[in-house]
């Protein structure tokens, strides 16, 4: 099947007791058995629900043949379960343009538990193998990242992990199966926030790790039980919902993407502009080759003038949100510097470059004419 019909129909047969087209929402806590260990796949809410179980079998057809799914109650839990593998001792090399949750998570809760983390330049292969040590054992990327908008390769990254003995996990979440599979390139494991593109309606928080490794998935799934940090039922069915439309979604927010990108390249008042889809991005036939010729709907621009100029924009605009998040239907803008990335230290802030200028657009599926006379006029 391709990819817009596994969307609609993995793991999302017709009920078989009412026949019902779409998967209902199992809201039930627990399962009626029918002996002393004898059930029907499901015994209690936390250790296994039909509604879940359905999203998490979609999502993994998605992202690789064979692949297996988990869904968590959001991104940053879904990370924690990632980060469950590891014991005091153990080494993390990271790409550092990261999501500044990633981030907090790494320095305030796992650091402190023993766990020692590398940044490097995620631009760099080369990088990550320099910062390798005996005790490593995860790599982690974003590609693209967040907000620079920069990008890794996966299959140069992966191949340095794997002969390192070290597990490379993905963050996906910008690009999506529908852009970009990671899995297929070499890396062990995929993350996403499903808050963003997968849920794709500002509705929903969730999270989900996809993995073929056995070892991975089974250890995860035992802390997706024994920790509890789960999907519940109804998240689980709006995520499902949200990911049928995923691909015709996606088209649309690219197509925006690349045309407010344009338009921004040509503003005086746009100093900089970051968007894998230009010609003049450093990384741009990577992310053609790797993104299969798209390249997401996330848009990142400067402004001269810093917070000042950048509070005086936002407060303009009519159709852009001034609001956290990303991926959904509508247009969001945000800042970084305060808010995204605020939990990093502002010279570390600096030092990856992000600046007090720093606009960071999720471009909507609006009319994409619309969405640039709504930043024309908030340029002014």
């Amino acid at each position: 099947m391709k990819f817009s019909t596994k969307a609609i129909h993995v793991g999302q047969s017709a009920d078989p007791a009412t026949g019902a087209t779409v998967i209902p929402i199992h809201l039930s806590t627990t399962f009626t058995q029918e002996g002393i260990g004898v059930h029907r796949g499901f015994e209690y809410q936390r250790s296994g629900n039909p509604t879940r179980a359905a999203l998490e079998e979609c999502l993994a057809s998605l992202e690789a043949d064979g692949a297996r799914g988990l869904a968590f109650a959001s991104g940053l839990a879904a990370t924690a379960t990632a980060l469950s593998i590891l014991k005091p001792g153990d080494h993390v090399v990271a790409g550092e343009d990261l999501y500044g949750g990633t981030y907090r998570l790494f320095e305030k809760v796992w650091r402190p538990l023993g766990v020692s983390f590398a940044y490097v330049d995620g631009r760099d292969p080369s990088a990550f193998h320099a910062a390798l040590t005996s005790r490593t054992r995860l790599v982690w990327l974003e590609t693209p990242t967040n907000p620079l908008l920069r990008l890794a390769d996966i299959a140069a990254i992966g191949e340095i992990a794997a002969a390192a003995g070290a597990w490379l996990i993905v963050d996906n979440t910008f690009a999506t199966p529908y852009l970009q599979r990671p899995l297929e390139l070499g890396a062990h494991a995929v993350l996403h926030s499903t808050t963003k593109y997968i849920g794709g309606h500002s509705d929903v928080v969730g999270g989900a790790l996809v993995t073929r490794e056995a070892d991975l998935y089974d250890a995860w799934k035992f802390h997706q039980n024994a920790a509890g940090g789960v999907l519940g039922p109804f998240e689980a069915w709006l995520t499902l919902r949200g990911l049928k439309t995923l691909a015709l979604r996606m088209e649309g927010h690219c197509r925006n993407a690349l045309h407010v990108a344009e338009y921004l390249q040509g503003h005086a008042r746009a100093s900089k502009v970051i968007y894998p889809g230009l010609s003049s991005h450093p990384q741009h036939e990577l992310a053609r080759r790797q993104m299969s010729g798209r390249f997401g709907g996330m848009v990142t621009f400067e402004m001269e003038g810093g917070i000042a100029a950048v509070n005086s924009f936002v407060k303009r605009l009519n159709l852009f949100s001034f609001a956290e998040s990303l991926g959904g239907v509508e247009s969001l803008a945000c800042y970084p510097d305060a808010m995204t990335h605020g939990s990093i230290p502002e010279a570390e802030r600096r030092r990856r470059g992000i600046s007090e200028g720093l606009v960071r657009l999720s471009v909507g599926i609006e009319n994409g004419e619309d969405l640039v006379a709504d930043l024309e006029q908030a340029l002014g």
